[in-house]
């Protein structure tokens, strides 16, 4: 594949917000929505809007449920959202090396 190929980049993976959750999912497994909300540093509509695209992708699975008479959402990345996100890295990667080292100035 072609270094400077932009097609490779997923173009749902790529917005930043979506880049952050599925980050930080990769490295935590499952957060529940405050806790994802306040590592990726977004408001609660934001979050939702951008885990209601990366669900229907199948690239996380959400679960609701009551605790203690509250709501909790408990978000996870599924196994086709880390193919996702390492599948990106790579294509990133292969770029980022293909970009010489910047020139002395």
């Amino acid at each position: 594949m072609k270094p400077f190929n932009a097609d490779a980049l997923e173009d749902l993976v790529h917005a930043r917000a979506r880049l952050a959750i599925l980050a930080y999912l990769s490295t935590a497994g499952q957060a529940d929505f405050t806790d994802l909300r306040d590592q990726v540093g977004i408001t609660d509509g934001n979050l939702s809007l951008h885990l209601k695209k990366l669900n229907e992708a199948g690239y996380v699975a959400i679960r609701k449920k009551i605790v203690s008479n509250r709501s909790n959402t408990r978000i996870g990345l599924t196994d086709e959202g880390r193919e996702a996100f390492y599948n990106y890295l790579d294509q990133l990667k292969r770029m980022l090396d293909a970009v010489p080292e910047k020139p002395e100035l």
